[in-house]
């Protein structure tokens, strides 16, 4: 199979599954945001994802998957962008943006707001594609109640679809295990 691919998570087989963790793995070594750990690939999972394949192989990836988060005193319904990836000898030739533009659809189509976390290298592709960087503080809503994430402030990235957002104010994720965000 060669071209886009958009399935959820449940529609793909096991030998999807595992070029699709092999390229990650590929991709997010230790020497890029610490490796690709087991909680990422659970991260990945659960969601739509986008496959741009070429030669019967995955070279790019980003899936989306429901998550919560809380601004200005709403819990958001947010389309949560994962494991955005494209195999470093496919880079610069748009197949980043075409994983980006089928996740784009689904969060257009079913949340009120698109989120993630970006690296220092993905942050170019999300401004082109006119997501905003989220200028306030973060945290994360813990077990142990809601605790700041001040690592990643600057790093957060949204796309407001039916949501009003205040860019400057408090944006807190749900939890789970690994990075929260």
């Amino acid at each position: 199979m060669d071209g886009l691919q958009v399935a959820h998570t449940a529609d793909l087989d096991a030998a999807t599954l595992r070029a699709v963790r092999a390229l990650l793995e590929g991709v997010f070594t230790d020497d890029v945001d610490g490796g690709f750990a087991e909680e990422d690939w659970d991260h990945t999972l659960g969601g739509m994802h986008a496959i741009v394949w070429e030669d019967g192989a995955p070279i790019a990836h980003a899936s989306v998957v429901q998550r919560r988060l809380l601004h200005g005193g709403r819990a958001l319904r947010t389309g949560y962008v994962e494991a955005v990836a494209v195999r470093a000898d496919r880079r610069r030739r748009g197949h980043g943006n075409t994983a980006m533009a089928a996740v784009e659809r689904v969060i257009r189509g079913a949340y009120e707001v698109g989120a993630l976390g970006a690296s220092d290298e993905g942050m170019a592709l999300y401004q082109a594609r006119g997501w905003r960087r989220w200028e306030g503080p973060t945290s994360a809503l813990t077990p142990d109640g809601i605790v700041r994430t001040p690592d990643d402030d600057g790093g957060i990235f949204v796309l407001p679809v039916d949501a009003t957002l205040d860019l400057t104010g408090e944006l807190t994720c749900d939890w789970r295990p690994g990075e929260v965000w």
